[in-house]
């Protein structure tokens, strides 16, 4: 091994190091009350040594969301062969297990997701998630038109559906396993994807009840039983005058 390997090597340890510091520290005490000592010292270097890799403390910060962002964007990544396949909605289990895999060996940096929001405005997630509407677009679009036009879709859009499915998913398994607040729909997780995934698949109004109603009510809120009876009665009163 020559010396400059040996120095490469060397170099992209230290530079592993100070990111892995950066990462356990922003994510558990937040960007501003940390500080380049402190990351320094977790990681086992200099802040001399720091500096020589990273500008300042921002950049630390930045490249750590942006390795994120590359995972995510990873086409070898469980969940983007998930969307490549685009078997949407039946593959629902699949789509279920592969976010809880991102979740599950990503959660500091998700926790920089929020802590973005509140340190920086979003600055540094803002560009990303602008863009998501595009790439399930991309993903998903020519595979929906053709199902679309095959019948096997109703009136709803099933380019929402499938985005509405992957941040609900994101969110759920967030709050699980990275806020600390397990059961918080009162039932295991397997439970509760389950009950996440019949309601997506079938909804939630009886299908002859849901073609019942006018259009404009169908793409809004359902009425309640009780609140549709009144309207009844109401217009019964109003035919009798």
């Amino acid at each position: 091994m020559t010396a400059k390997v040996r120095q490469l090597e060397k170099s992209e340890a230290s530079i592993a190091a100070v990111l892995d510091a950066g990462l356990a520290l922003f994510s558990t005490q937040g960007y501003r009350a940390t500080t380049l000592r402190q990351i320094a010292e977790r990681a086992g270097l200099s802040v001399g040594n720091i500096y020589h890799h990273f500008p300042d403390k921002h950049a630390i910060y930045q490249r750590l969301i942006e390795i994120y962002w590359e995972r995510l964007v990873d086409p070898n990544l469980a969940l983007n062969q998930v969307f490549a396949r685009g078997n949407f909605p039946e593959d629902l289990e699949e789509l279920a297990d592969a976010i809880e895999q991102v979740v599950d060996e990503n959660g500091p940096h998700i926790l920089l997701i929020y802590l973005d929001v509140i340190e920086f405005q979003g600055e540094h997630i803002r560009a990303f998630y602008e863009g998501m509407a595009a790439r399930f677009s991309a993903a998903y679009g020519p595979r929906f038109a053709q199902r679309k036009q095959a019948g096997d879709f109703g009136d709803a859009d099933p380019m929402v559906a499938v985005m509405l499915a992957s941040r609900w998913f994101f969110y759920f398994f967030t709050v699980e396993k990275c806020f600390g607040a397990p059961l918080h729909f009162g039932m295991t997780p397997k439970q509760a994807v389950g009950e996440f995934i019949r309601l997506l698949r079938f909804g939630l109004v009886p299908r002859t009840t849901a073609e019942s109603l006018p259009p404009s009510t169908q793409s809004s809120a359902r009425k309640s039983p009780a609140a549709t009876a009144t309207t009844t009665r109401s217009r019964t009163k109003k035919r009798g005058k």
